[in-house]
């Protein structure tokens, strides 16, 4: 019997389509359980919430994830949420939950703030992104 892998991915509403094709990667691969702790798009703490509240329900969703997952992309550098997620990730609990960046499908500028925070760098590619979160989950 596999370990089921308490993920939470970080992610932008504006690149959701990234977020998309991941959790398919994640969804079809053989042998590999997930439950995906992210906020969801629909939550109405998006539109609705403040963002003390919306850094409480990340806060919430990280402390029962055993790793962070980011894509790497150049964006998240800028992104006011994504940097609020890393900081939250490495100093909102008694043990540090690790991240893993990923880097973007074809390209070769991935976000150093992303790149500094990782515990490890992978490629967009399913098995390397598996491999990392079985190496860094402690399922």
């Amino acid at each position: 019997m596999s370990k089921t892998h308490n993920l939470f991915i970080s992610h932008s509403w504006q690149y959701s389509d990234a977020y998309a094709k991941l959790c398919g990667l994640l969804d079809n691969r053989a042998y590999f359980d997930y439950k995906n702790f992210s906020v969801p798009k629909d939550d109405p703490i998006h539109t609705n919430g403040t963002d003390k509240q919306l850094l409480e329900a990340i806060t919430n969703k990280m402390r029962l994830s055993h790793v962070i997952l980011i894509m790497a992309g150049k964006y998240s550098t800028y992104s006011k949420w994504i940097n609020k997620e890393i900081v939250v990730a490495n100093e909102g609990f008694i043990n540090p939950k690790p991240i893993i960046g990923i880097k973007p499908w074809g390209s070769t500028v991935v976000s150093s703030v992303v790149k500094n925070n990782a515990v490890e760098m992978v490629n967009w590619n399913t098995e390397s992104i598996v491999d990392a979160i079985r190496r860094h989950s402690n399922a």
